[in-house]
């Protein structure tokens, strides 16, 4: 339980906190939101005590303990999992297996478990560094952007296991689906100051907007009343028989307390711009195959992408997910032409502009430009002053927009990769993690401008919240494989699913089963008929489904038109018309029939769709008893 009372803290002359307080209570788990640079992060940094307020306070109970993650990635242990039992308090410290729990829910396989923490990438290193905070049970998990460099399965996990926690959860994330699912209380920094509500972050925004809207109401009133006052006072001063009415006015307005207008909060504004297409399809890709060569002559190629085909059309939203390292930024640049397949085609059409964003790309910018600068040079046509424009609509106003690339945040150099996008009109969008290093009012602007996009998009993205809004068709990497699902996001986890791999290391397996592997699959061979039955059944259910979302549609329509029948059925019969009591009532019974041919269609096409399912979860069921330990 943490207790804010008259926080103050500033740089320079900018002001954060101005008299802030805040209380976190017990078993709360408070998500914070804010824009990038209003101190988040900043306050974060109070309560750990990293910094310090320039006045007020921060307590806590005594032998309150606060889990951070440290952002040094320094490591005293052999392997990952020795590193990862450091974090084991003392009277668990032998318990291994908690560890390679989470190590496994944060996307370490059992092989990584021996390995030395130095040979993992930096994002590994910070997920092994959040997974000794978490086997730590502090009373309170201070987390800053914790889905920073975990995959979807990762990010699925993790949300889980803070909604089991037992304790308190204080929580920065740009992804509004993810806080969403996890927090029970909002706090916003918000005009220096915090506001804290009950419920998620639409409620949030939703009550700051009404607030604000009441608060500028009444400061455009009380404006028009001190003007009426001022105006009397001065008319009138010098009357005599007035004076005691002057006098009163004159009271009244010492009274009164000028509101400030309120500064507007500027957000992202662009759309993107397409130079328009006409044809069937963006891109045809045939029987893809693409492997990075280990290195060793002895070692086998990684094969990530094999025997992969789509077509793109024109106005596609595909969205492409799976584990880290499973190939999806790797496909998305085989499709942009960034890689060259090793097998397969791809066919471009003669009419479609790529437009490619990509998270390591910020490294191609150049450091001694201004924002302006780098602008410009992704349209040698463009002139300065549309270049101002994009850097206007990027939040780089005025001088801004002459800021060295050199001195930008992580989050400033992605917009400026979003404006050198905007300044070559594409029809063609290829997006790699696009909300990476964005805040949440950042984040809703890009959606809404993908969604208003006149062209194709595909984009590699593990933000649930895209994934539901935007993906019409999906790319999965899941079970050592790739494969297309032609639906949305929300169809695929009713049809399909997450494959919730049970780690080998948080299983206890009984000696008899060890040595029992008699009509047991390799593992490999497992994930690739797995992932064989669930395209089948996908690829089996979709048709049935398109025609039971068409019935259901239309039975809505007729049902609706029934009611309409009926109210000018009632109507005519007051008036006595006949003819068109006639009319109607053959009208009505043909729409009763219609209502009544959709039910017995949609019963026999949900029967087809059980039948289906029924087979293809027997297919399922056959496999699983043959699956490896």
């Amino acid at each position: 339980m943490i207790n804010i009372e008259g926080l103050n803290k500033s740089y320079g002359g900018h002001v954060l906190f101005d008299d802030v307080s805040l209380r976190v209570h017990a078993g709360e788990r408070l998500g914070l939101v804010g824009r990038n640079g209003h101190g988040k992060t900043t306050l974060f940094r109070l309560i750990i005590g990293d910094e310090t307020p320039d006045a007020g306070s921060i307590s806590r109970p005594r032998n309150y303990r606060i889990g951070h993650v440290a952002q040094q990635l320094i490591f005293s242990a052999p392997t990952v999992l020795e590193e990862g039992m450091r974090g084991l308090p003392a009277d668990r410290s032998e318990a291994h297996w908690e560890v390679e729990k989470i190590l496994a829910g944060l996307g370490f396989c059992q092989a990584d478990m021996g390995r030395a923490p130095a040979e993992f990438s930096g994002g590994y290193q910070i997920r092994l560094n959040l997974a000794k905070v978490l086997v730590s049970r502090p009373d309170m998990l201070l987390l800053d952007e914790p889905t920073n460099y975990l995959d979807i399965t990762s990010i699925r996990w993790i949300r889980q296991f803070l909604v089991n926690w037992p304790g308190e959860v204080f929580l920065i994330t740009h992804d509004r689906s993810f806080m969403d699912g996890v927090a029970t209380h909002i706090a916003g920094i918000h005009r220096r100051k915090i506001k804290k509500i009950a419920g998620n972050t639409e409620k949030y925004y939703t009550q700051i907007a009404q607030e604000e809207e009441v608060y500028e109401k009444t400061r455009q009133n009380d404006e028009r009343k001190r003007k009426d006052i001022e105006r009397f006072i001065s008319r009138f001063r010098a009357k005599a028989r007035l004076a005691n009415l002057v006098q009163s006015r004159v009271k009244t307005l010492s009274k009164l307390t000028r509101k400030e207008k309120l500064e507007q909060a500027k957000n992202l504004d662009f759309s993107f711009n397409s130079p328009g297409f006409t044809g069937k399809y963006m891109l045809q890709a045939e029987n893809l195959a693409f492997s990075y060569n280990s290195g060793q002559a002895s070692e086998p190629a990684a094969c990530l992408i094999d025997d992969f085909s789509m077509t793109i059309a024109p106005d596609e939203r595909i969205c492409i997910m799976g584990r880290n390292g499973a190939g999806k930024t790797t496909l998305l640049r085989l499709l942009a032409g960034e890689l060259a397949a090793h097998a397969g085609r791809i066919e471009n059409h003669p009419n479609a502009v790529k437009g490619l964003f990509e998270q390591t790309n910020i490294h191609t910018l150049s450091d001694e430009r201004t924002v302006e600068e780098e602008i410009m040079a992704a349209n040698p046509d463009m002139g300065r002053q549309a270049s101002r424009s994009i850097c206007g609509a990027m939040l780089f106003e005025g001088d801004q927009a002459l800021k060295k690339i050199r001195v930008l945040s992580g989050g400033e150099k992605c917009r400026v990769m979003l404006g050198r996008l905007l300044a070559a009109p594409a029809n063609f969008l290829l997006l790699d993690e696009p909300t990476n290093h964005f805040d949440m009012e950042s984040c809703d602007a890009l959606l809404a401008a993908i969604d208003a996009f006149d062209g194709a998009v595909v984009m590699v993205t593990h933000n649930e919240m895209f994934l539901h809004a935007l993906a019409r068709r999906l790319v999965v990497f899941q079970g050592g494989g790739i494969e297309v699902f032609d639906g949305t996001y929300q169809r695929f986890l009713e049809n399909v699913g997450w494959e919730e791999d049970e780690p080998a290391a948080g299983r206890r397996q009984d000696p008899a089963q060890k040595a029992d592997c008699a009509g047991q699959i390799s593992k490999k061979d497992y994930r690739r008929l797995r992932s064989k039955i669930v395209a089948e059944k996908s690829r089996a259910l979709k048709p049935v489904e398109d025609q039971i979302e068409a019935v259901e549609n239309d039975i809505v329509q007729w049902e609706q038109q029934l009611g309409d029948l009926n109210a000018r059925m009632q109507e005519a019969s007051i008036n006595g018309g006949g003819r068109e009591i006639a009319e109607l009532s053959r009208a009505l019974h043909e729409c009763r029939q219609n209502i009544d041919a959709g039910f017995e269609r949609l019963e026999s096409l949900s029967a087809k769709a059980d039948a289906k399912r029924a087979e293809f979860d027997a297919q399922m069921e056959q496999l699983d008893n043959q699956r490896p330990f």
